[in-house]
């Protein structure tokens, strides 16, 4: 990959990668539903807990949290769900 990476805030939610929340059971009614998002350009949109603040200060060696970024957690069950879900690149 050549040059820095970018979020395009253009791109849009095209596919659930992964089941629905309300179908694994992690679903939180209207304030919580970690889910899994394919966009158009190819990137991932990622819906998790916000834990930046939680984990700022304990980031292993490597691992940098930009001033635009936020370290999100999701539940185990959502990454495992999406992983069947992914193609083949």
């Amino acid at each position: 990959m050549s040059g820095a990476w970018d979020a395009d805030p253009r791109a849009r939610l095209i596919r659930r990668v992964g089941i629905a929340p309300a179908e694994l059971g992690t679903t939180g009614g209207r304030d919580g539903c970690p889910d899994i998002w394919e966009l158009d350009n190819g990137d991932f949109a990622v819906i998790g807990r916000d834990l930046t603040a939680a984990y700022s200060t304990r980031l292993p060696d490597g691992a940098v949290i930009g001033g635009s970024e936020r370290l999100v957690v999701i539940p185990r069950a959502t990454l495992l769900a999406a992983r069947t879900h992914l193609r083949d690149a």
